[in-house]
């Protein structure tokens, strides 16, 4: 039995990717059309792997010794993908949800700077990142984006990470797997730590030790931490609380 396969996912930390600078051959953020300035610190998009999805099976005693790993998380397979789905169509929907991310991600980008009075309709903005999918980069890509196109050092020569979807609105939506998300960063070498604040309850209690975690709801929070962390204010920013029914 123990050698069968497992109905169950493994969800580990994933690879981290700097949004400010290279994956492979390709900046993960290609600006062209105008000038763009150098960041000395580093945006970090967190991911997660997942075993015993469609096409990567684990056997039951994989799943049994995850169990015991502060550093895994066990979950029936219904939670993560529909029953009977296939490897394609799992990654065409993990393709379409990470297009869509980069597509709000430039959308808010652009109306932010707006604000900030920097026209950007002469700029073409594209992101690539290779065997990522999914819409939880939405937010990082966001602050890529801005931090690219603004002549000041936002991360103060930091290593920042964050996750959260971006929504038409310019809010953070909630994502999942943030506890180990978390743990990528602090290995990574992220100091500081941008999540949303509807994940606020997953947050508190697994913080690992070496990592500041700052809530955010919007993408105006998002840059105003990212500017405060650069000017070593971090220690002045909300922190995720448990809320209370």
């Amino acid at each position: 039995m123990l050698v069968m396969p497992s109905p169950y996912v493994i969800e580990t930390p994933g690879p981290t990717r700097n949004v400010l600078a290279e994956s492979g051959k390709q900046s993960v953020m290609s600006i062209t059309g105008g000038k763009t300035y150098r960041d000395k610190g580093s945006l970090l998009l967190v991911t997660v792997n997942a075993q015993g999805i469609p096409g990567y099976p684990v056997t039951n005693l994989q799943a049994l010794a995850s169990w015991f790993s502060r550093h895994a998380d066990v979950l029936p397979r219904e939670v993560i993908v529909p029953t009977g789905q296939t490897l394609d169509q799992y990654q065409k929907e993990n393709k379409a949800e990470m297009s869509g991310s980069q597509k709000a991600a430039e959308s808010q980008a652009r109306a932010f700077l707006k604000t900030k009075g920097i026209d950007t309709s002469k700029y073409s903005i594209s992101m690539h990142v290779d065997n990522i999918g999914g819409p939880s980069a939405g937010m990082m890509y966001t602050l890529g984006a801005i931090d690219l196109l603004t002549p000041q050092n936002e991360s103060g020569g930091k290593t920042i990470a964050g996750t959260g979807t971006m929504d038409a609105a310019g809010k953070v939506g909630a994502i999942g797997g943030i506890r180990l998300k978390m743990l990528g960063a602090l290995r990574d070498g992220a100091t500081w730590f941008l999540a949303p604040a509807s994940n606020c309850d997953e947050v508190v209690g697994h913080i690992p030790t070496g990592l500041h975690v700052v809530k955010v709801s919007t993408i105006s929070d998002a840059y105003s931490s990212l500017v405060a962390i650069g000017q070593g204010k971090g220690d002045t920013l909300p922190q995720c609380t448990v809320s209370r029914q």
